[in-house]
């Protein structure tokens, strides 16, 4: 028997499996994945060194005759658009965890303090230890998953709500915020003006090790992620009709946490707290491929093309260079200001 899903699908069945996905969000992800690289590639031609992109495509397949523009491109840019691609996308599938496991379209890690975690934990690091990438993104990740561990026990009662995790996790981001405030007053002042221009979120200066490594671990995460993903669509219905289809949903609740924390954190070390990506592109995603939830594949294309146009704006298109994370504030503060508005209304 066949069932009506209200919209147009395929399935593919190998034995006992099926997979099944809607055509119109594989097309939306097809264009908004064009658009991301088309912006990648004009963000390779930008800059005081203009670049034709000719010379770009002959930069990145290595020709003979690329000369200084392959110093230009593939040293110089392509790490830093490299970066914002990749981590556009972890901030996107970050946004699209906690708005489906909470199914509040406000739930995001920069607003429910995991990402004030992250950035307290490598702020910690930058102080005490002014260490390496590596160990900046430990101290992000142990931050973030100390938050994130402190909110879901604040949160629990019973199992954890998501409005709940909302309010506590609004209530430690503003604990941490003060804190990270603290810390940054008693720093000695260089330490201190590097550890603020790094915390606006930017992408000025981004080198090979933090994008290759950033993007091998998200990549990573991200494919753990796409192992829960049917677990979450069940979380979608609820607790009780989750359990009720065999879905253990605390194992899955904290184990979708933790990644969604992992990909927030490891951002969050290579080019500071960026926030309103994660809050903005999986309701931007949901409306453009017209799924009932939340998805996190259409949410971290998305969140790709997000952060990819914010840096080219920061970068090249206003008065001044400013780090993206302003550039996304600026933009996101309104997205917000309108969603409460709209969640406001509808109740």
């Amino acid at each position: 028997m066949s069932v009506d899903f209200g919209h147009r699908t395929v399935t593919m069945r190998r034995g006992p499996l099926a997979l099944r996905w809607r055509l119109r969000t594989t097309a939306v992800c097809a264009v908004l994945g064009v658009l991301a690289v088309a912006v990648t590639m004009w963000a390779l031609t930008l800059g005081d060194y203009p670049i034709a992109l000719g010379e770009v495509w002959a930069a990145l397949v290595n020709a003979p005759d690329a000369g200084f523009a392959r110093t230009v491109v593939v040293e110089w840019r392509l790490p830093r658009a490299l970066a914002a691609v990749v981590f556009g996308a972890a901030l996107g599938a970050a946004g699209a965890v906690f708005q489906s496991m909470t199914r509040n379209p406000l739930a995001s890690p920069d607003i429910i303090g995991f990402s004030a975690g992250s950035y307290t934990g490598a702020l910690i690091v930058i102080i005490v230890m002014n260490s390496s990438y590596l160990m900046l993104a430990a101290g992000a990740i142990a931050g973030g998953l100390a938050t994130a561990a402190l909110v879901y026990l604040l949160a629990w009662r019973r199992g954890v709500q998501g409005f709940r995790l909302i309010i506590v996790g609004i209530a430690v981001s503003a604990v941490l915020a003060s804190f990270n405030t603290w810390l940054m007053l008693t720093a000695d002042l260089e330490v201190a003006m590097s550890a603020a221009a790094w915390g606006a979120g930017s992408l000025n200066g981004m080198g090979w090790e933090p994008a290759a490594l950033g993007s091998l671990v998200i990549v990573a995460l991200l494919m753990a992620l796409a192992v829960l993903t049917p677990g979450l669509r069940q979380l979608e219905l609820g607790d009780d009709a989750a359990m009720a289809t065999g879905a253990r949903t605390e194992s899955v609740r904290l184990s979708a946490m933790i990644i969604g924390v992992a990909l927030t954190a490891v951002v969050t070390a290579a080019a500071g707290p960026i926030s309103f990506i994660a809050l903005a592109a999986p309701q931007i995603a949901r409306r453009l491929a017209r799924t009932p939830g939340v998805t996190v594949a259409p949410a971290a294309i998305t969140g790709a093309l997000l952060l990819a146009c914010a840096d080219v704006t920061a970068q090249h298109l206003l008065p001044v260079s400013l780090p993206v994370g302003v550039v996304t504030v600026v933009v996101g503060g309104g997205y917000l200001v309108w969603l409460i508005i709209r969640e406001v209304r509808r109740r």
